[in-house]
């Protein structure tokens, strides 16, 4: 008995306020007169932002133009016809003419969107090798099992970059032209294409792997493109600092979007006479049709946007804030009237004693 008292004493805690939990403590006791401004509060305070959100996405400006190639729907059918069944399809050319009657506010940002694609399936998502990706030799050629069936090429040789998100790469290309006088030239409208992607992909993320006697080209030698890509990695842009694992192309269309209706960002309209947007004229959209998505019943959608202090368009965030807002103004107005009844019922039972 008393060794049990003995080893039973050892292991307990020190006799302290903070081992013993005697620390002085609030406890709030939220009554109505407290609970109920709050929710009052809460609730004008989410109306008031999302208000601001909503008509902030509403004032943003937007052209969008549906390329797919649907029949009677604009010269990119014919695209979309001869590319029908073949993979990848064969090069094409359409166009996109529009007209601005008067100044589109910059800064103007051009976005592709794409519908019905889901790069959040979890199989595609993960069908990827980050190590690769990041330049590690080794990875480079010993792809990671997740990146099957696009791990290892007819040949035997390992894929750079591996995977089905890699293979699937977003290769449309556009070019915007002015024409500022009636019958007059169309002048083009430089696209800056620097910047798109996420500062922390580009620097961090993303990464070459070591240079074969200053050649990128030899540092990927022995491996082959994805089967889908009419060129290797390393040809994706003559810019030597925007080619490879870094091309900014690349690095948008590797950040999956989490749901199947999505845009990416493809260029901004800053420079020249254009840093203050789009000025009023006839306009042409050059486009260069290689990407099928007939084949699984997708659109493809050519944007101009400006942004406002939120950001882009985006009515939802407005709507969800004002949806909590008058719920918070109601659940408010049910807790008012069940403590004025009930409150009642105590101040008669009151009296009656």
């Amino acid at each position: 008995m008393t060794w049990s008292a003995t080893a039973r004493g050892a292991h307990q805690p020190d006799n302290t306020a903070f081992t013993q939990q005697r620390l002085p403590a609030w406890h709030p006791l939220l009554s109505a007169s407290i609970a109920l401004p709050l929710f009052f509060c809460a609730g004008l305070a989410f109306i008031g932002l999302g208000l601001g959100l909503y008509y902030s996405s509403n004032g943003i400006k937007e052209l969008a133009y549906d390329y797919t190639g649907d029949p009677g729907t604009g010269n990119c059918s014919v695209c979309a016809t001869a590319g029908q069944g073949r993979a990848p399809p064969p090069p094409c050319s359409c166009a996109w003419y529009f007209s601005l009657p008067e100044l589109f506010q910059g800064p103007v940002y051009l976005y592709y969107e794409l519908t019905n694609f889901y790069q959040n399936n979890r199989r595609y998502g993960v069908s990827r090798d980050d190590s690769q990706l990041s330049g590690l030799p080794s990875s480079l050629r010993h792809p990671v099992n997740e990146c099957a069936p696009y791990q290892y090429s007819a040949a035997g040789l390992p894929i750079a970059p591996c995977g089905a998100i890699a293979n699937s790469l977003f290769n449309d290309s556009f070019s915007l032209w002015h024409q500022r006088q009636p019958n007059g030239p169309y002048v083009e409208v430089p696209l800056d294409r620097t910047g798109i992607a996420w500062w922390t992909d580009y620097h961090v993320k993303f990464r070459n792997p070591p240079l074969v006697n200053g050649s990128l080209a030899l540092a990927f030698r022995g491996t082959a493109p994805p089967p889908n890509w009419h060129r290797p990695v390393y040809e994706l842009s003559p810019d030597p600092n925007n080619t490879g694992f870094i091309n900014q192309d690349f690095v948008v269309w590797m950040r999956t979007a989490a749901l199947p209706t999505f845009r990416k960002l493809y260029a901004r309209i800053r420079q020249g006479n254009y840093s203050a947007g789009l000025p009023r004229g006839a306009y042409r959209v050059n486009i260069t049709y290689n990407y099928p998505v007939r084949a699984f019943s997708g659109h493809k959608l050519l944007i101009f946007s400006s942004i406002s202090w939120m950001g882009g368009k985006n009515p939802f965030l407005g709507i969800a804030y004002l949806l909590v807002g008058s719920l918070c103004i109601f659940v408010g107005f049910v807790m008012l009237v069940v403590y004025i009844r009930y409150q009642d019922q105590n101040e008669d039972e009151e009296d009656d004693e």
